[in-house]
């Protein structure tokens, strides 16, 4: 028996997340491994005793807090469960079958998947020799067709950042009235010099066709709980909300969030000694002779071509899970020293 399933759908690929199995060493999914705070967990304890009610669909308290948090209005924030919905639904607001939504590669796995889910076309422009985003070519890909524009910062999975130059002259170079999702799921992690110091808000205040996207899933520790959000023009957020999935942002995510906004201080140090390993596994990896792109994110890229399955084979038989990009690169995330080591460990010994 045939059901009425939509044939297109035969030809894409299901999302793959990272994989893991007991007793493994789990750095495929950029995952942090401290646990939530005390002040987290404990509004999470609260908030589950009234989980028999449904969540506020609006996500009002969350989005005040935020709203004061980034200087915005409550009317330029959009919540979501998770950045990757809001990406989703970023792509429902504009595009459609005959449309094309435009984006670097590689990069994040979603982008062209719930583009087809759509219905429309994606565009994928290589990245540059050095895995950064070609906003030069990108803008020269823009057609009359273009809806939506992708530009993931650092990106996912080389870690690179573009330079504000270069992201401001991309957006002089684009139609005013064309959407560019920056999707910053992991700024908390960058630590720029003076060039690539991207302040995507004030940017939003410039091009009121910009839509900057942050998670609460990698720095903040919330992972399991899948909250995210959209900063953007009040004409955008309006669509966001007409497409958003009732109460599909629930209570324990929202008050975890605003707990952790709260403790924002406390959990971004975390990241500084984050942002030292990746330095030192760097390092390492260079003088082991492994190509490793310059990250600015919870994680490093092997650009190991044709090896990178193998690669990754090896190191889950070391009890090492990472994530393969087959006949392009592995990505490995960085975590604490312990685990880092043991990856070390296993990239040494691949090369002897």
């Amino acid at each position: 028996m045939t059901l009425r399933i939509r044939p297109d759908l035969d030809s894409l690929p299901a999302y793959v997340p990272g994989k893991a199995f007991p007793g493994a060493l789990k750095l495929a999914s950029n995952e942090v491994t401290e646990p939530p705070l005390p002040a987290v967990l404990e509004a999470i304890t609260a908030a589950a005793a009234g989980v028999n009610r449904y969540p506020d669909n609006g996500a009002v308290a969350l989005t005040e807090a935020l709203a004061q948090k980034l200087g915005v209005t409550t009317a330029e924030i959009q919540t979501g469960d998770g950045s990757v919905t809001l990406c989703q639904n970023l792509i429902t607001i504009t595009s459609g079958p005959g449309d094309e939504v435009l984006f670097g590669w590689r990069s994040f796995e979603t982008y062209p998947l719930a583009t087809r889910v759509a219905g429309a076309t994606p565009v994928q422009v290589p990245l540059t020799d050095d895995a950064v985003f070609d906003l030069d070519a990108m803008a020269a890909a823009v057609t009359d067709r273009t809806r939506l524009v992708f530009v993931c910062n650092p990106n996912n999975p080389t870690g690179t950042v573009v330079t504000t130059e270069a992201l401001r002259a991309f957006l002089r170079r684009l139609p005013s009235d064309l959407i560019v999702a920056l999707d910053e799921a992991y700024i908390e992690y960058v630590r720029p010099d003076a060039a690539h110091a991207v302040d995507a808000l004030a940017l939003r205040r410039e091009f009121p066709n910009l839509v900057v996207l942050r998670t609460f899933s990698k720095a903040y520790g919330l992972a399991g709980l899948r909250v995210g959000y959209a900063v953007a023009d009040p004409e955008v957020v309006a669509a966001l909300s007409k497409v958003h999935v009732p109460f599909s942002v629930n209570s324990l995510a929202q008050a975890a969030a605003i707990a952790a906004l709260g403790a924002q201080e406390q959990l971004l140090a975390r990241t500084d000694a984050v942002a030292e390993e990746r330095a030192r596994v760097s390092a390492a990896l260079r003088e082991l002779g492994y190509p490793v792109s310059d990250s600015q994110a919870n994680f490093v890229w092997l650009p190991l071509g044709e090896d990178a399955a193998a690669f990754a084979a090896a190191a889950t038989e070391s009890g090492l899970v990472l994530r393969p990009f087959a006949g392009e690169g592995v990505r490995v995330t960085i975590t604490v020293p312990a685990e880092n080591d043991a990856f070390l460990a296993f990239a040494r010994a691949w090369k002897s």
